[in-house]
């Protein structure tokens, strides 16, 4: 069920039009390298939960050790995807410096309709102002664009996009990273109790054999 809810919240995250068109603009795809590992482990476990099962009603040592391997690369590869999804979306992550470049050539070029359209987009969706604040377009002496400005008090925003679209993402992903994270503590766990079954398994059969005997 944890692999599945990763998959789902993951596949959603990936799929979604706008998020993506936003990574793509700011040239931050790098964002989906977390993703994709999640993507991949919440598969793998959702099938390696049926070895598991099989594995115990059989009583097969062989087949428990399997699945005690396949726990303990999943959970080595939960923390991999986890933290490199942290990476990318969260306050003083490697996502910042790649905003901040590409925002401020945006704004150095705001004049341009491209340019122009991709900050009135993000500023208004998000409610922010600049790269770092309404300061950039000022040391620019530029005038502040109307979707600088909240549309209710007529002040300016006065956060940057770069922390704005960071807590946005930080957002997105934080249920992603816990559920990523539970599985990963299952995953420690189900390798435990399989250890344990494969030790009773073991001394049940040599009870059996001395018995036998």
């Amino acid at each position: 069920m944890l692999a599945t809810s990763l998959f789902a919240l993951t596949v959603w995250l990936r799929a979604e039009p706008g998020f993506n068109e936003w990574l793509k603009i700011l040239q931050a795809e790098a964002f989906y390298i977390g993703v994709y590992i999640l993507i991949a482990i919440s598969i793998i476990m959702m099938a390696v939960s049926f070895l598991g099962c099989l594995s115990a009603l059989m009583e097969n040592t062989l087949a428990l050790f399997v699945f005690i391997g396949t726990q303990i690369f999943g959970f080595l590869i939960s923390i991999v995807g986890s933290a490199l999804l942290m990476q990318y979306s969260t306050m003083h992550s490697s996502l910042q410096p790649l905003l901040q470049t590409s925002l401020s050539n945006f704004v150095s070029t705001s004049e341009q309709p491209y340019s122009s359209y991709v900050l009135n987009m993000i500023q208004e969706n998000v409610g922010c102002c600049g790269a770092s604040g309404p300061w950039d377009y000022l040391n620019l002496r530029q005038p502040l664009p109307s979707s600088c400005r909240d549309t209710v008090s007529g002040n300016a925003f006065f956060n940057g996009c770069v922390d704005e679209l960071t807590w946005f993402f930080e957002a997105k992903t934080s249920w992603i990273v816990a559920i990523a994270l539970g599985l990963a503590m299952l995953n420690v766990i189900s390798a435990v109790m399989s250890l344990v079954l494969v030790q009773a398994v073991k001394k049940e059969e040599e009870e059996v054999q001395a018995y036998r005997r």
